[in-house]
């Protein structure tokens, strides 16, 4: 369904301005040309830019921090010497006070947070790019619909043009019956409708083609021509594949990689913390609480913290992480079990189409055999040219019979490399 919703969804876009070219195009260049040319690939550029921004931050937090302050203040009590004594004037402290700090923080060890913040950056990183695989990777599936069916319409063109000769071949035939008195013009009018409407379906098959070929233009981002041909894999050459190698896999891998990091961070997060400090300040009073004068001061030291906090929360963490692991899981079990059912469904498509064709040429011969039979009764006047044109119209059939039994073994063994990635 969504594959048809696309090609008719494409067949109302802006028509695409072709030049002529006469170029052989194989399905292989057809899945590189439509990736290059896909919007989305410009994504894996800025993932790679938003790692490495998120890495160099990351980073920057063993770089010493520094932080600036100030304040004034007014206090309506200050800390005072409940004593006098006669000749000694004690000072009092202004109740206005003023102080301004520069810290400088360095960190020696943070547990490990610095380093799995790091990590998780690198997974969540790999875990996009592995979605973005995903989505470049179904539109070989487009591809692959538009090529196929371009393919088939070429031989339904060729087929086409074969019926032509043979309605040609026929209405001469039967215009010499007219001048030897064998056959009259109602039997020449019925070969002229079968030729109209062997021309009237050759129009709508070159209609088709080029509708296919705009759409598969667009995709790959080229100019086609109408003598642009495409290359028919052979069929006899294709190992069908049975191993399952799809990106979704290496998806699922990347979410459990990014979400084993985070159980990383959990853990470091409750470490203890240790770090250098330096504390320079100039303000009123200064360290000396007694002296009512602006002075400067520094302290320095070495710090040890430690958090307990994230102890109350760090079980459910690891069991809310455990949680989507299992998610992961789940998907990625259903995700096999559904494409090991795509790949039995199409590898009973490849042996039916390969069972049709082993009769096809057969049926072919025999049709030929009958038409030829039925041509010389129409000669000694035993048939008509109805029973004649049944007889040709039914070679055709036969013909177009294993022209799309060919193209849909192609189709099936492709759908098959697309389900399994090989």
């Amino acid at each position: 369904m969504k594959r048809n919703i696309f090609i008719i969804a494409c067949m109302f876009a802006v028509p695409f301005v072709v030049s002529a070219q006469n170029t052989a195009l194989t399905l292989e260049m057809c899945h590189q040309k439509s990736k290059e040319n896909y919007p989305l690939i410009k994504r894996y550029e800025l993932i790679e830019k938003s790692k490495n921004y998120n890495l160099e931050n990351a980073s920057k937090g063993y770089l010493p921090q520094v932080s600036l302050s100030a304040k004034a203040s007014y206090q309506s009590e200050v800390t005072a010497v409940p004593i006098s004594v006669p000749g000694v004037d004690i000072p009092r402290i202004s109740k206005d006070q003023y102080l301004a700090t520069l810290d400088v923080t360095q960190t020696i060890w943070d547990g490990g947070v610095i380093r799995s913040k790091k990590e998780i950056t690198k997974t969540s990183a790999q875990a996009d790019q592995k979605q973005l695989d995903v989505d470049m990777y179904a539109i070989n599936d487009r591809v692959n619909q538009l090529y196929f069916g371009v393919l088939l319409l070429d031989e339904k063109l060729k087929q086409n043009n074969l019926l032509q000769e043979e309605l040609q071949r026929n209405y001469n035939l039967i215009t010499s019956y007219i001048q030897n008195g064998v056959a009259n013009q109602s039997d020449l009018d019925e070969i002229k409708i079968e030729q109209l409407k062997a021309i009237q379906n050759q129009g709508q098959l070159q209609l088709s083609r080029k509708s296919y070929m705009d759409m598969l233009a667009i995709l790959l981002g080229e100019s086609f021509g109408e003598e642009t041909l495409l290359q028919k894999p052979n069929s006899n050459d294709l190992l069908v594949p049975s191993q399952i190698k799809r990106p979704e896999l290496e998806l699922f891998d990347a979410q459990l990689n990014n979400l084993e990091s985070q159980k990383k961070l959990i853990k470091a997060a409750y470490m203890p913390k240790l770090g250098l400090f330096v504390t320079g300040g100039y303000g009123r009073p200064g360290l000396n609480m007694l002296e009512d004068e602006f002075s400067p001061y520094y302290i320095g030291g070495i710090r040890l913290s430690w958090n307990f906090g994230s102890l109350y929360t760090q079980k459910n963490d690891r069991r809310l992480i455990e949680i989507n692991q299992n998610n992961v899981l789940a998907q990625r079990e259903t995700f096999l079990f559904n494409t090991t059912v795509e790949t039995t469904q199409e590898s009973n498509e490849i042996k039916k189409n390969r069972d049709l064709l082993k009769y096809d040429d057969e049926i072919i011969s025999l049709r030929s055999n009958v038409k030829k039979a039925t041509e010389v009764k129409v000669a000694n006047g035993i048939s008509t040219i109805t029973d004649l044109l049944r007889d040709v119209n039914a070679e055709d059939m036969a013909k177009q019979d294993k022209i799309q039994h060919e193209t849909e073994l192609l189709l099936s063994i492709y759908n098959l490399k697309f389900t399994t990635n090989n």
